[in-house]
């Protein structure tokens, strides 16, 4: 699920991006908005789906339900990527001023901070309702929480616009815009595939060219991995030994504090090393730290120590991979 969430990432990124680029910034965030929130509830439905089945076996790689939620787990990943980079470099870049980099920096951080303390928060409800109610009836809840807040997320949009003095509703860029007009077969089916091409081909070559290139390489094989990813690392371990709300609880919570941490040190580490030096020694250090989680979870017999070293390994692997998702922004 995690790689086909990667793929759909590599291949839709630039289509989505393009599509953006056609439209107002308000209603392709509240359309990406309503397809996140649609794609969360027929997950949430998929999976209730499937606790109907006790079969144990990989059998269910091949079900019919398992595509489903690997296409809508792919779904929801390119969409909340999508209203990431919309707000982060397009939203703020307007609201706090083009030519006002401090601002830029600090409305950044702030949105960082909020996002993890709500995943903090929300980590830690889930977990505390998992550790009282059947999984089914925490689906629920959840579902209820994202049908709840969809009409709040895009009344909050709105009032952003107006607070903001329309700033939102501001043009594009003019080839976009001169575009997108003098082209009136714009959503004709031939011009979307001719367009999707040709976003593709301009994403992959403009990447290729980057200054940085090295770089991006290995922390792109690094991420991409998803079989050494911290989370997936942790789902194994919990499979195999049983599973456990308040460890589950615990990391997505400790987790979100690492990246809480991380918008901190990452502007010191910047400050002190550079951009590249401090880029480098995040991978480097994510990179260690994984590999000796890896090497514990390989050793077979997990004492109370190795077990501890483990879940500290991953945990603060979080931190330099928040690290490195922060320098990315500058």
């Amino acid at each position: 699920m995690g790689f086909a969430a990667k793929v759909a990432v590599i291949v839709g990124g630039p289509v989505v991006g393009k599509l953006m680029d056609h439209f107002p910034r308000v209603p392709a965030f509240n359309c990406l908005t309503i397809v996140q929130a649609v794609a969360q509830l027929l997950s949430v439905l998929v999976i209730t789906h499937a606790h109907s089945f006790h079969d144990t076996s990989s059998n269910f790689l091949f079900r019919p339900w398992f595509a489903l939620l690997a296409f809508a787990g792919a779904v929801e990943r390119l969409s909340g990527l999508a209203l990431g980079v919309a707000v982060e470099r397009d939203w703020v870049v307007l609201l706090a001023g083009t030519n006002r980099p401090v601002a830029l920096a600090q409305a950044n951080a702030i949105l960082s901070r909020i996002d993890l303390l709500c995943e903090v928060a929300g980590a830690a409800l889930f977990g505390f309702f998992l550790s009282r109610y059947e999984p089914v009836k925490c689906l629920g809840f959840a579902a209820t929480l994202m049908i709840g807040a969809l009409p709040i997320v895009i009344l909050s949009t709105w009032l952003t616009n107006k607070l903001s003095h329309g700033v939102l509703d501001r043009a594009k860029s003019i080839q976009a815009c001169c575009t997108c007009h003098s082209n009136g077969s714009f959503l004709d089916t031939e011009s979307i595939a001719g367009m999707s091409l040709k976003a593709i081909k301009h994403g992959w070559v403009e990447y290729i060219q980057q200054p940085v290139l090295p770089a991006s390489i290995a922390s792109v094989l690094l991420c991409f991995n998803v079989v050494l990813a911290p989370g997936c690392l942790m789902t194994a371990f919990l499979t195999q030994r049983g599973l456990n709300p308040s460890i589950i609880g615990s990391f997505s919570a400790l987790s979100a504090f690492m990246g809480i941490a991380a918008t901190f040190g990452s502007a010191q580490m910047v400050k002190r090393f550079g951009i590249l030096k401090a880029g480098a020694a995040s991978l480097i250090l994510q990179a260690s730290l994984l590999s000796t989680a890896v090497v514990v979870y390989r050793t077979g017999s997990l004492t109370r120590q190795t077990q501890l070293l483990f879940f500290l390994g991953l945990i603060v692997s979080r931190l330099s991979l928040a690290i490195i998702t922060v320098i990315f922004l500058f």
